[in-house]
């Protein structure tokens, strides 16, 4: 099985997920927003996979930032375009295990996951 953990460093979350994933020798990239970037064709690989406002950190301050009627109405484009202009209001971490496909740091659910 192939995991990929997607997020950015200074995250407590991601580092507690890629601690988790460490301490249970569960090999995985770690790829970060910032440096790695992000393309278009990721994000939309994850919105078919999964709802926009399970993708989109809706907790973030960017997001409270962006005007109310524009939250309301955005659709998958609107969100590509939002998260490859913003990347860090994606959800994180982000697990891609190739069949699965999670947002935030659960570790039961990861260990039911991933063994």
């Amino acid at each position: 099985m192939s995991v990929t953990l997607y997020g950015i460093s200074n995250c407590d979350a991601v580092r507690k997920a890629r601690r988790w994933l460490e301490e249970r020798n569960i090999p995985f990239q770690y790829h970060d927003f910032r440096k790695d970037g992000i393309t278009e064709g990721q994000i939309r690989d994850w919105l078919s996979r999964m709802d926009r406002f399970t993708l989109i950190s809706q907790r973030s301050p960017t997001w409270k930032k962006i005007p109310q009627e524009i939250r309301d109405n955005l659709n998958d484009d609107g969100a590509v375009a939002l998260l490859l202009e913003t990347p860090t209001l994606i959800k994180r971490p982000l697990l891609d295990s190739g069949e699965q496909l999670s947002t935030g740091f659960d570790p039961e659910d990861w260990q039911a996951r991933l063994g």
